[in-house]
């Protein structure tokens, strides 16, 4: 998390508690209402990556109107035909690149690449959220991340001392990074026991998720330094755009959805 002017402070904790309340009602209510969130948030990320890596309009503009409909698709059915859609959606995008004159066919890796970054999270959350027990794994997934980028700032700020990462987000620290996984290890412990699942190896895995989303910010760092810009975008008042604020999130969502498919535990249909 980068530092920001103080005086945006404010801004950016009103503008936070906005999007956790709009997160945890979409969640809450599942089914279309939380695909459509997921659907808007996964179209903006894709302009909003177009923007970070050079690729013309023209050329974003079929893939940030197409990714919603995987996200149906996985509504509609599962996980599996999500992925089946998004595979189509990148077969014909590459088929049309590659075809064409050499001045379509420059930069198609970039397109390929921010189609199937934000597509597998979008799969990944809409497919958790149609389980049973998706209320349950989608706030496993937000509270983890959440708890992670707010206590990696804390203790960062408080503790200081060597960076993680300098030359890509010269804020972070490894006590930041410390702070973050303690925090998300105490999350699933609490959330386990309400949930009945059992808490060590939660505990683990929130630690471990922790370091993935960290790993996920400094990714996104890491676009933004090559593109000389500070925020991905201008969509949200002391955030920037929806890609700094779900940078953390993509990296998590997959990891916790492929563990869940792997375990044969995400083919029970469409959402509910």
């Amino acid at each position: 998390m980068r530092a920001r002017p103080s005086g945006e402070l404010p801004t950016r904790i009103v503008a936070g508690a906005c999007l956790a309340a709009l997160a945890g009602a979409a969640a809450w209510l599942g089914g279309f209402a939380f695909a459509a969130l997921v659907a808007a948030g996964v179209a903006i990320g894709r302009w909003e990556w177009g923007g970070l890596v050079g690729e013309p309009r023209l050329h974003r503009l079929p893939q940030m109107a197409l990714l919603p409909a995987v996200v149906l698709v996985t509504l509609a059915r599962d996980a599996l035909h999500g992925l089946l859609a998004l595979g189509a959606l990148l077969f014909v995008a590459a088929a049309w690149r590659l075809a064409a004159v050499p001045q379509v066919r420059a930069g198609w890796r970039a397109t390929l690449s921010g189609t199937l970054y934000l597509g597998l999270p979008a799969v990944a959350l809409v497919a958790l959220r149609a389980r049973p027990d998706g209320l349950l794994l989608i706030a496993y997934v937000l509270g983890t991340v959440w708890a992670t980028d707010i206590f990696a700032y804390v203790a960062g700020r408080a503790i200081g001392g060597p960076k993680l990462a300098p030359r890509i987000s010269p804020g972070k620290t490894w006590a930041g990074l410390g702070g973050g996984m303690l925090a998300a290890a105490l999350f699933g412990a609490v959330l386990a026991r309400v949930a009945g699942w059992s808490p060590a190896p939660t505990a683990l895995a929130g630690a471990l998720l922790a370091a993935v989303a960290q790993a996920g910010d400094l990714f996104e760092s890491h676009l933004k330094r090559r593109a000389g810009c500070k925020d991905s975008g201008t969509l949200i008042p002391g955030h920037g755009g929806v890609l700094d604020r779900v940078d953390g999130l993509i990296p998590v969502s997959v990891v916790v959805g492929a563990a869940v498919l792997a375990t044969g535990l995400c083919g029970e249909g469409g959402a509910r």
